[in-house]
């Protein structure tokens, strides 16, 4: 990741063809692919399939297509938190939102679209690839495995006005970023039918309701793990429970499935502040632990 650094804080200051741009990458170990001149669409047959960081493959393409604009697979090495700017709103505001709920912090490097919108780029957790995602009705989108974003020094025609993708600021400690947590947090959880319901009006005791979701928790499965204590620890902070009282209540069993003390503490933090920002009515808990991973 800090060669992909030494690139980014490069491009910032300086403008270089194209193929200059797509060989550091490459060389940066982020696999790169063309898009079409003055556009966003791949210009390959396979699309970011086709990304490579053979840098022998990059200089036929950008060959072949000098003025092509540079794609950057997803999920290898590199993830995209995308606040998009359209027509219909913005998603600064969550964006905002999610900064207040630490859950962003971390990035790599800020690099504003031409549409106004903002791409956060984060190192890619490899011991654990999260896959893209689309929270429209936010306007943000996450791009890991399966998407792709194009990067600087790419310029964009829209109607007459041309206009590139910009590097605004670099990070310090880059850190990955847990897009499924953020994605769970930009879905409300539906209610489910279960035995086992939360605060229901013949008994709303949230110390029965810690029970059932520490013993919720306890049977979460391998790569639901994390998302399931973000999940109960937010419903127990809609409850009005405290951090302490939370961590208390649903650690012993987060430590049951594997999960780390400091993994624990974070996650619990994240939650109760996601909760006092995205209030919802408390649902009913799955009658089994979430997915980790979504479709396209």
């Amino acid at each position: 990741m800090q060669a992909l650094a030494v690139v980014l804080a490069g491009l910032r200051v300086s403008d270089p063809p194209r193929v200059e741009a797509a060989r550091a990458y490459a060389r940066a170990g982020v696999p790169v692919f063309p898009c079409l001149p003055g556009g966003k669409r791949p210009a390959t047959a396979h699309g970011f399939q086709d990304a490579s960081t053979d840098v022998r493959q990059v200089d036929r393409w950008w060959t072949w297509l000098p003025e092509a604009n540079i794609g950057l697979a997803t999920g290898a090495g590199l993830d995209v938190l995308d606040i998009d700017v359209h027509a219909t709103g913005a998603g600064y505001p969550t964006l905002q939102l999610l900064q207040r709920a630490g859950l962003v912090g971390g990035w790599l490097a800020a690099v504003r679209t031409p549409s106004g919108g903002l791409h956060l780029y984060y190192p890619t957790d490899p011991d654990q690839p999260r896959r893209s995602w689309s929270r429209g009705t936010h306007h943000v989108d996450f791009r890991g495995a399966g998407g792709y974003v194009v990067a600087p020094p790419s310029r964009v025609r829209q109607g007459d006005v041309e206009a590139g993708y910009t590097i605004i600021g670099l990070g310090h400690d880059p850190a990955p970023i847990d897009g499924d947590q953020i994605r769970d947090l930009l879905t409300p959880p539906r209610p489910t039918l279960a035995s086992t319901r939360v605060g229901t009006p013949s008994d709303p005791s949230p110390v029965r309701s810690s029970r059932q979701l520490a013993d919720w928790l306890a049977r979460a499965q391998e790569g639901t793990r994390n998302a399931s204590l973000f999940w109960a620890a937010c419903r127990l902070a809609e409850l009005g429970l405290a951090e302490p009282d939370i961590h208390e209540l649903l650690a012993p069993s987060a430590q049951a499935i594997g999960l780390g003390a400091s993994e624990i503490t974070a996650t619990i933090r994240s939650a109760h502040r996601a909760a006092a920002l995205f209030p919802t009515d408390p649902p009913s808990p799955p009658a089994s632990p979430r997915p980790a991973a979504v479709s396209r």
